[in-house]
């Protein structure tokens, strides 16, 4: 039965990887769109607009991260792989608010993204203040990560 505890511990892991994962790979397009036809226009805004492309890519490396802690805990990449249902449940659970709001927010913060290339294409000067409207959105995938990290390293410490 234990199994069956590291296979939904295992799902949390790929969930949180996957969604969010997805959610950058979107947003990084979506950026990646914006940014070249600003480029073809102007090649000097490259620097510029490379880097709010980049911003949506982030929840992709917290939901590999969270993937990575929850695989350490579970003994996958070393140790006793050999948890009960109720702990993969909780490992499970643990990963879907990084897998959840990496993948939505990701996808917001693309078209903040988008919007911030576009106001920059058009007043390079506000540079600055364009960065802060998709670092915003970053702030609520920074909160889900903190909250499955906090959960992850909590449940290693059960002894159920």
């Amino acid at each position: 039965m234990e199994q069956f505890g590291i296979g939904l511990a295992l799902l949390g892991a790929v969930l949180a990887a996957l969604l969010s994962g997805i959610g950058s790979a979107v947003g990084v397009g979506m950026g990646g769109e914006a940014a070249a036809g600003i480029v073809s226009e102007d090649p000097g805004k490259f620097g510029k607009v490379l880097i709010l492309q980049l911003l949506p890519g982030t929840q992709g490396i917290y939901g590999l991260l969270i993937a990575f802690l929850t695989l350490s805990q579970i003994g996958i990449l070393g140790g006793s792989a050999d948890i009960s249902v109720a702990k993969g449940f909780l490992y499970f659970c643990a990963c879907l608010p990084m897998g959840f709001v990496g993948l939505w927010s990701a996808k917001r913060q693309a078209r903040a993204s988008v919007a911030s290339i576009h106001l920059v294409a058009k007043k390079p000067e506000q540079f600055g203040k364009a960065m802060l409207f998709p670092i915003m959105v970053e702030t609520y995938a920074i909160l889900a990560l903190l909250i499955s990290i906090l959960a992850i390293t909590g449940i290693g410490g059960l002894n159920i």
